[in-house]
């Protein structure tokens, strides 16, 4: 476990301090300085490579990356609405990714999208989707943006605005 990147080291820290506390830890004194900037954070938890909980931020709601990912990890391990909050027994079970987006762009055209090296956001009005890059099983535009959509509540002939992202993955 020693060799993680320090953003999948706080996420882990940060839901065992709240499983245990009850209260979000405080962000440390010693973070990377590259990672004290303002960003959205997605965090993700796996087990036995199934998606156990995943929850972020598209664009920064915290005043630095440290604590964006102290405030995601807690929420995509105990607030998912998709899974039951993780448990303490299942914490040395957890793979762990923290992806750190780039400010997204918006594009005219689906050729503009690759799903191993951008991310997609889709609007239509106040809904809106979002489906990080690289992800296993998504390997065409078209997965890629009908995910998207299908999370917005988006209908297919409905119009879309489309915006890109890329996304530094740390693990």
């Amino acid at each position: 476990m020693d060799e993680q990147s320090a953003p999948v080291r706080l996420a882990r820290e940060s839901l065992i301090y709240y499983l245990q506390n009850g209260r979000l830890l405080k962000k440390p004194n010693e973070f990377p300085p590259d990672l004290e900037h303002k960003a959205g954070v997605f965090v993700s938890f796996k087990k036995r490579g199934q998606l156990r909980g995943c929850i972020g931020t598209f664009a920064p709601t915290q005043s630095s990356i440290a604590e964006e990912i102290i405030q995601n990890a807690v929420s995509a391990g105990t607030e998912d609405p998709r899974f039951n909050p993780i448990e303490p027994s299942e914490l040395d079970q957890l793979e762990i990714s923290v992806d750190v987006l780039e400010a997204p762009e918006q594009i005219d055209s689906l050729d503009e999208l690759d799903p191993k090296t951008y991310g997609v956001i889709v609007r239509n009005g106040h809904r809106s989707g979002l489906l990080l890059p690289d992800l296993e099983g998504v390997d065409t535009v078209a997965e890629q943006v009908g995910i998207a959509m299908q999370k917005a509540g988006i209908r297919p002939e409905e119009e879309i605005d489309l915006y890109r992202f890329t996304v530094t993955r740390y693990k």
